[in-house]
């Protein structure tokens, strides 16, 4: 729905109404929990569905040129996909996430989406605006990431997550290698594979919040969940 009613949507959050999710069990009762509306920590923070969806639009709304720009889903994803930095105390507890979040409404979807799941993971989602538009993404079965769907091209989008997420903990040298080796997995012996995962990982002295004190290292930080 972004992607294809992107000029409609992206004139900032102020002009969102309301925004209603509506999906299936088990779906409903995990993210959807009513204790998970006001998420605290990472570990919530990524089960809350009025979360995620608040974040990837604050971050649609910050990178509005890039959205517009983007040629197809898989730019769309690269774009605004989160990473750990989403999951921060700063993140967390951002103004416009927390607005955002405040304009969702997240309902079960009743026999009508239950019977479809796990053929597909049926979800729908609805944009009031206040400029009186309805966007409707309609009933959802094989959204993007969902090995059915035929809109995204998957072994691209992991490709660059995996490379966005080992940008925190690999050396650029150590992260080709470990490429190529999983990209020849069908490849090697039983011997080779026990080493596959074998990497040098760097690992932080400190936790991402941890980092965040100075004024400086909190503008950057808030840069990097842009990225």
């Amino acid at each position: 729905m972004l992607h294809q009613q992107k000029d409609a949507l992206l004139q900032g959050p102020d002009n969102i109404e309301r925004i209603k999710i509506t999906a299936y069990e088990p779906a409903f009762g995990i993210i959807g929990d009513p204790a998970k509306r006001n998420p605290t920590t990472r570990q919530s923070a990524d089960h809350s569905m009025v979360y995620i969806i608040a974040t990837v639009l604050r971050k649609a709304f910050k990178k509005m040129d890039s959205v517009k720009e983007a040629r197809d889903m898989e730019e769309l994803w690269q774009t605004l996909m989160l990473n750990p930095l989403n999951y921060s105390q700063l993140a967390i507890h951002d103004e416009v996430t927390r607005s955002l979040m405040s304009k969702i409404e997240f309902e079960h979807g009743g026999p009508d989406y239950d019977s479809k799941y796990p053929e597909g993971i049926p979800t729908s989602v609805q944009i009031q605006t206040k400029s009186g538009q309805l966007l409707d993404s309609g009933l959802v079965m094989f959204p993007g990431g969902h090995a059915r769907c035929k809109d995204v091209y998957l072994e691209k989008v992991l490709r660059y997550k995996f490379n966005k997420l080992a940008d925190f903990a690999l050396a650029k040298e150590d992260l080709k290698d470990f490429l190529v080796g999983l990209a020849n997995v069908g490849e090697m012996s039983n011997e080779e594979l026990v080493d596959l995962y074998d990497c040098n990982i760097t690992f932080s002295e400190v936790g991402i919040d941890e980092e965040i004190k100075s004024k400086e290292a909190v503008t950057e930080a808030t840069k990097r969940q842009y990225e």
